[in-house]
């Protein structure tokens, strides 16, 4: 069995996880077993995933994780993943679409030594043509610079390495740096940026993986417009929307 194993953390994704599904069977390095959390859905995401695995191209499991928050799910999935013998883990999300080459991308840079690997993420081409995906990439820029200068992620606070936009939708990172760090935080979004600054603390072996690209969908900019995703990305709470907006 593969020491690569992707976890997908789902809630509430009968609509979108079919094709990310299908996206993940297209990938051109399929030596890998997936795990599929799903969170407490009540719409039959769990059930699609299961009908997916009886003839899935690669080994699939589904999990189910009550607790409520997508940190939880990725957490219980990586977990799962090692106590199974994974030594390489990647993650994205239910509501993504990984290019043909992410797998074999992730694997790679995890293989060439990097213990955490981020890759590009874009905007779902059914969500938004050409103008939309590139103010999609314009937002990325700027949401990174505004990371890399933010005081509180400056190496003086005990960081190893530089700030890097890192996207809990396409990073891959090896099993024993996710235990060192003491794995996600369980609880919910955003996790992501927290996550980060737990592996910065412990390596300098965070890279940009050029070949992992993910498209992910925007609905939460969407729901939540700039001002109510920037406060949601700097955890000050999703001020009047819900905490999903799905």
């Amino acid at each position: 069995m593969s020491g690569l194993w992707v976890v997908v953390p789902a809630y509430q994704e009968v609509r979108r996880i079919g094709a990310t599904l299908e996206a993940l069977a297209a990938q051109r390095d399929r030596d890998f077993t997936l795990v599929v959390v799903d969170n407490a859905s009540t719409d039959g995401t769990a059930e699609l995933a299961r009908d997916f695995a009886r003839c899935a191209p690669f080994p699939v499991h589904v999990l189910d994780e009550p607790a409520k928050g997508v940190g939880c799910a990725v957490d219980t999935g990586f977990r799962y993943a090692i106590a199974n013998g994974a030594t390489l883990l990647a993650r994205t999300d239910a509501d993504c679409l990984p290019h043909p080459g992410w797998t074999a991308a992730a694997r790679d840079a995890l293989l060439r030594g990097a213990g955490l690997a981020c890759g590009r993420i874009d905007a779902r081409r059914d969500e938004h043509g050409p103008l939309g995906r590139a103010a999609f990439r314009s937002l990325v820029r700027v949401a990174a610079l505004f990371g890399r200068v933010r005081p509180a992620h400056r190496r003086r606070h005990g960081y190893l390495s530089p700030y890097r936009m890192h996207a809990g939708n396409n990073m891959a990172i090896t099993a024993s740096l996710y235990e060192a760090v003491g794995g996600m935080p369980r609880r919910p979004s955003p996790t992501d940026r927290l996550f980060l600054n737990q592996v910065r603390r412990h390596t300098t072996a965070v890279v940009h993986a050029r070949g992992m690209v993910v498209e992910n969908s925007t609905r939460r900019l969407r729901a939540y417009g700039l001002v109510g995703t920037a406060r949601w990305y700097l955890d000050k709470g999703p001020g009047r929307h819900g905490e999903d907006p799905r």
